[in-house]
């Protein structure tokens, strides 16, 4: 955890220099982040309001925690104040969110935003549920906290408003913990800080809580274990409960035995793994251990956030990003259950990381160092990306270094929650991932492959089972461009004759009825537009359509790669080898053609593949 420190008085003083510019030079050495102009002005106009505000109040010596860094993640607060409670001696904190804002109001669709007059367009977050969300998380996250609610307060400061000019925004302040005020309300919150803080130094505080140890705390567990309990969608079938069990057991021998193991559990598309992932999750955090599920991908960890969480912002919290652990304390947890391992990379710095945290530290130790018991859950065939290094035989080599055993459990043997595994084997084998040949598609009972002779053949087969209840997607090998949406829509860059579809969105917002990236595989809206593998990957769905594009070919008795053709800026790197590059279009290909849990339309846009792929389909 990171922050600026100074007391109201220290900020105020005329030797600190240019708040901004210190503010910004201790943001690109402690997080790499440089701030923007506006953030730089935001800084000296409201930080000095509150900081006068707490010397008016008697409180110069409160500690001012700047642009505060929230434990496993990148959130930042924009002030927690730390001190001394005026009744009880103990530490204290405020979790102050600063608005420059002027005139403000509910927006109609959705209590919890506010449209603001200096910034038109998308709603805000209502500053007081920010506030709020921040030291409801610092509960959560900082178990010696989390006995004491009343030691983390939130406060919403509206310093340029009128309290009517935002009058509608005090209909959401329920919460005794959190308040609300503004410029003509100054009064009122410096009595409020009064009644806050004792007019004693808050230098300890600040130290404690910037050095308390981070991990879900109880209350946050026991809410995850009761959120998903009930949830149909998680109870584990009977033949994976071998794979639970076995799971359940590990950690129960790591914690009676003082110990340290490793678990990973392989298994291809459909054989359960993340719901084996959610169920020990919330198994876990029943048992009262300290325990979080983490991914490398935003689009999964999204979609977990929405429907397991189910709009609880405290459940979110349970799911992070694998690199949200580089500074973890060493078995801080007792679980860190990492599904979708596949997607580890080398190494969790950027080019945004600080130097100082450039430790060239592997990712996958910093994840068997975070827990107890590290599980990774992953498929050996769905590394996509040049980095990714999430194979049983790596982990297995870092575990080993460390001196630690590995219990691996394959699910690929037994345990299928749909699909096919014999469609599986064939694509492997097509796509020679596995030292086989292709084979000619003898059929399954409960799975079907057809080819589809155009894509509109494709798109027309797939909307029917659509239209018929059924879930269905169409992907495609990144092959085409992908143009920023222009005047607010997508732009059809698929083109295969007179067909034309866009990508999937590329970002966080909705475009018109499209879904956001992470919702494309989930969302309705998202079958208008063609996936890539980084949307469809760890998703699957009843009906899959796979256009092939031309870095897929025939050519010669077997299916070929052509680094050239493929418009992915990954595999354009110099530092990407041929081999590299074939394996991770093969991969790729892996990805999109396992997403159907019913069947799969295949379309090449290679006359020979077609014809080849026809052959072996027909």
């Amino acid at each position: 955890m990171t922050a600026f420190r100074r007391t109201a008085k220290a900020l105020l003083s005329p030797v600190e220099g240019k708040l901004s510019e210190i503010l910004d030079e201790h943001l690109r050495m402690s997080a790499a982040v440089s701030a923007s102009s506006a953030e730089k002005r935001s800084w000296d106009r409201s930080l000095p309001v509150l900081a006068h505000d707490l010397v008016e109040a008697g409180l110069d010596e409160v500690e001012m925690l700047i642009e505060y860094q929230l434990p496993l993640t990148s959130k930042r607060a924009d002030v927690v104040l730390a001190g001394v409670d005026r009744r009880t001696g103990e530490d204290a904190y405020v979790v102050v969110e600063l608005k420059q804002w002027s005139h403000a109001r509910v927006w109609g669709q959705d209590e919890g935003r506010v449209l603001v007059e200096c910034k038109p367009g998308d709603p805000q977050l209502h500053p007081s549920l920010q506030a709020k969300g921040y030291s409801d998380y610092l509960l959560d996250f900082l178990p010696a906290l989390a006995d004491r609610p009343d030691a983390v307060h939130a406060v919403a400061y509206l310093h340029n408003a009128a309290r009517d000019d935002v009058l509608d925004l005090y209909d959401l302040v329920h919460d005794n913990r959190t308040r609300l005020f503004t410029r003509t309300t100054r009064g009122a919150f410096i009595d409020y800080l009064r009644d806050r803080f004792a007019p004693k130094p808050g230098a300890a505080a600040a130290d404690r809580l910037l050095s308390k140890r981070v991990g879900p705390s109880k209350q946050l567990l026991e809410h995850a274990a009761a959120e998903i309990k009930h949830q149909k969608a998680y109870v584990l079938l009977a033949e994976q409960r071998l794979a639970y069990e076995m799971v359940l057991h590990k950690v129960d021998k790591a914690r009676k035995g003082d110990s340290k193991s490793v678990v990973v559990i392989t298994g291809g598309p459909g054989s359960g793994k993340s719901v084996i992932a959610v169920a020990l999750l919330g198994e876990l955090s029943h048992r009262g251990y300290e325990v979080l599920h983490a991914t490398g991908s935003r689009s999964f960890t999204t979609t977990m956030r929405r429907h397991v969480a189910k709009g609880s912002s405290r459940m979110k919290a349970m799911f992070k990003y694998f690199n949200d652990f580089m500074t973890a304390e060493k078995n801080g947890l007792d679980v860190l259950i990492c599904d979708e391992a596949h997607r580890i990379r080398e190494v969790s710095a950027t080019r945004f990381t600080p130097a100082s945290q450039r430790t060239g530290r592997p990712q996958v130790d910093e994840l068997i160092d975070a827990a107890r018991v590290p599980v990774f859950l992953l498929d050996e065939h769905q590394n996509v990306r040049p980095g990714e290094m999430g194979t049983l035989r790596q982990i297995r080599e870092h575990a080993a270094r460390k001196g630690l055993d590995v219990q691996h459990i394959s699910l690929d043997e037994q345990f299928r929650c749909g699909g096919s595994r014999k469609y599986e084997e064939w694509v492997l084998k097509l796509l020679g991932l596995d030292g086989g040949t292709p084979e000619r598609w003898d059929g399954d009972d409960n799975f079907t492959v057809i080819m589809a002779d155009s894509p509109h053949e494709m798109e027309a087969m797939l909307r029917g089972h659509l239209n018929s209840g059924r879930s269905a997607r169409m992907t495609a090998g990144f092959c085409w461009p992908w143009s920023d949406p222009r005047n607010g829509t997508l732009v059809p860059d698929v083109v295969i004759g007179d067909w034309a579809r866009p990508w999937n969105v590329r970002g966080d917002r909705a475009v018109g009825s499209a879904p956001p990236s992470a919702l494309w595989a989930t969302l309705d809206g998202g079958f208008e537009q063609v996936g890539c593998v980084y949307t469809a990957q760890g998703f699957e769905y009843d009906w899959n359509g796979v256009i092939l594009g031309p870095d897929l070919v025939y050519r010669d008795g077997r299916l070929v790669t052509v680094r050239q053709a493929s418009r992915d800026p990954a595999l354009r790197k110099r530092d990407v080898s041929d081999a590299q590059a074939d394996r991770l279009i093969r991969n790729t290909y892996k990805v999109l053609l396992t997403r159907g849990m019913m069947g799969t339309v295949l379309y090449s846009v290679d006359r020979e593949t077609q014809e080849f792929l026809a052959r072996l389909v027909g």
